[in-house]
């Protein structure tokens, strides 16, 4: 599962460059900033998947990237999710660049949560089989 961390982390690195630059690079720092959010979120997935390969800190960081996960799958659904049909409107004056941003940290964060809990649960059954 640490793999499966870095992998996302380092997606949602590029998410936000990515974002950015494919929107023209706007000038204001408001832009600058939250076209970068996914990064910010990536580089802790990156951190808690590196601290995740020593044995002692594996059921902490996991953890740790899980709860970051959850909070990114949150925070850009609730951006993203109600102004979705935005993306195939060309009347509407949603940035379409940013809504598909938004939409991809969702994805790709929902995807991590969903895989670190069936993770998690196989974890305790294997624990639970070798202990009985």
């Amino acid at each position: 599962m640490t793999g499966i961390t870095i992998l996302i982390g380092l997606l949602l690195i590029a998410l936000g460059p990515a974002g950015y630059f494919v929107s023209g690079g706007s000038s204001t720092d408001t832009i600058k900033f939250t076209a970068f959010i996914p990064s910010l979120f990536g580089i802790i997935l990156v951190l808690c998947g590196v601290l995740a390969s020593r044995p002692g800190l594996r059921k902490h960081a996991m953890h740790g990237a899980v709860l970051v996960a959850l909070l990114g799958a949150v925070a850009a659904g609730k951006r993203s999710l109600p102004n979705a049909t935005a993306l195939f409107n060309p009347q509407e004056e949603t940035s379409r660049v940013a809504l598909g941003a938004q939409l991809a940290m969702t994805l790709l964060c929902s995807i991590y949560v969903v895989l670190a809990i069936r993770s998690f649960i196989a974890a305790r059954r294997k624990r639970a089989e070798t202990a009985a």
